[in-house]
C-alpha cells in the first residue's frame, strides 16, 4: 500500500506539500497540485483516516450504545441510525448494552476512548455518573427513546402517553374492566411513563389499578412469562394484561398457552411496541407502534447538527395505535392488518 512518501516522491514534491493538497490548503500552486492529485491516483493512494484524526480532532465516527441488541425495537432503530449515519458521511460503532448499566457504562468509557464524535445512547438506567460526567464535559449527545432527567441533551423519544390513553380507551370500548400491566424497569424513563400513562388513562374511566395488578418485569421475554402467571393465579385474575414492551407480550403469550388457555378468551393481550411478527401470532396481537425508523433518522440528525457546531434539537414524535385481535376485537370491524414496515417496530 502506497505512503504518503511515496506519494511525495512521485509528485517530485515535499510530504508536507502533499498533506496541504490532501487537506485542501490554499497555499499550494496549481501546479504541484494537480501533480500530488495525479499521483494519488496512479499509486491507489488512500489517507490514512486515524492519523487524519489525530490531525482534525474529527473521526467521522458515531456511537451508538442500545439497550438491548435482542429486542426487535432496537434492531431497527440501530439500523435506521446506521443508514443515516451513512448517508451524512459518518460511520456507526453499536455497543448493546443488555439492559445492564455496568455494561451499559463499559461501552460508553471505550467509545470515548475511540475519539467517536458523538454519542447516541438509549439509557438502561438513570444513575450513570459517567455519561452526565461526558454530557457536562460538552461531548456531543443525544438520547434516543429512554434519557436520563437532569442531563441537559436533546431527547429523541415517540408520545407513548397519547398512544396509551388511546389503547386504554379501546379497550373501555370492548367491555374490558379489569386490567393490568406488566412493567419495564422503574430505573429507566419509558418503564416509568408507561406505567403512569396506563394509571391515568384508566382514572379517567374511573378504574383503579390494584398494585396486584402491577407486574414488574424487566424488558425480558422471561419476565412477562413470570408476572402473567401470577396474574392467572390470582383469586380474580385480569381480563386484559398491558406489556410494556414486545418482548414481555411475547412471554406473556407462552404463560397464557401453557396453562391451556387462549388469547382472547381466556386473558386479552397488548403491547407496547409493534414488530413483525405480531401480525403471525394466533391471534394477531393489538399493540402500540411507534415511528422506529423515524425516530432513529431524527437521532442521528440531531447529534450531527452538535457534532458540527449546531443546535440539535429534541424530537417528539407520535406513537399509534394498531388494532388487531388479541384483545376480543371482531374481525368485521377491523381495518386490515398492516405488516409492519421499517419505520415501525
Amino acid at each position: 500500500m502506497a505512503s504518503i512518501k511515496d506519494v511525495a516522491a512521485e509528485a517530485g514534491v515535499s510530504v508536507a506539500t502533499v498533506s496541504r493538497v490532501l487537506n485542501d490548503h490554499p497555499s499550494v500552486s496549481a501546479e504541484a497540485r494537480a501533480r500530488v492529485l495525479a499521483a494519488v491516483a496512479t499509486l491507489g493512494y488512500r489517507p490514512n483516516a486515524v492519523a487524519r484524526s489525530l490531525r482534525t480532532d474529527q473521526t467521522h465516527t458515531l456511537g451508538l450504545v442500545i439497550s438491548d441488541v435482542m429486542n426487535p425495537y432496537f434492531t431497527e432503530l440501530a439500523r435506521s441510525v446506521e443508514e443515516e449515519a451513512r448517508a451524512l458521511g459518518y460511520s456507526v460503532i453499536i455497543g448493546n448494552a443488555d439492559e445492564r448499566p455496568e455494561l451499559q457504562d463499559h461501552h460508553v468509557r471505550n467509545l470515548l476512548d475511540r475519539r467517536i464524535d458523538g454519542l447516541l445512547v438509549s439509557p438502561t438506567d438513570g444513575g450513570s455518573p459517567l455519561m452526565l460526567d461526558a454530557a457536562r464535559a460538552g461531548t456531543p449527545m443525544v438520547f434516543v427513546d429512554r434519557w436520563i432527567p437532569g442531563v441537559d441533551v436533546p431527547v429523541v423519544r415517540s408520545d407513548g402517553r397519547t398512544a396509551v390513553r388511546d389503547l386504554v380507551a379501546h379497550l373501555h370500548r370492548l367491555g374490558h374492566r379489569r386490567l393490568a400491566i406488566i412493567a419495564g424497569p422503574a430505573a429507566t424513563t419509558t418503564g416509568r411513563e408507561r406505567v403512569e400513562a396506563f394509571q391515568e388513562a384508566l382514572g379517567a374511566y374511573g378504574l383503579e389499578l390494584p398494585d396486584a395488578y402491577i407486574g414488574q418485569g424487566d424488558f425480558q421475554a422471561e419476565s412477562g412469562r413470570r408476572v402473567t402467571e401470577g396474574f392467572l393465579d390470582l383469586p380474580e385474575p385480569p381480563g386484559v394484561v398491558f406489556a410494556a414492551d414486545n418482548l414481555m407480550a411475547l412471554g406473556a403469550l407462552d404463560a397464557v398457552r401453557a396453562r391451556g388457555l387462549r388469547v382472547p378468551d381466556d386473558l386479552a393481550l397488548a403491547a407496547f411496541d409493534d414488530i413483525r411478527w405480531f401480525v403471525h401470532t394466533d391471534p394477531p396481537i393489538t399493540a402500540i407502534a411507534q415511528p422506529t425508523g423515524e425516530l432513529g433518522r431524527a437521532a442521528v440528525r440531531a447529534l450531527v447538527d452538535r457534532v458540527e457546531g449546531r443546535p440539535g434539537e429534541s424530537v417528539t414524535l407520535p406513537a399509534r395505535l394498531v388494532v388487531r385481535r388479541s384483545c376480543g376485537e371482531q374481525p368485521a370491524s377491523l381495518e386490515p392488518s398492516p405488516v409492519t414496515n421499517r419505520s415501525q417496530s
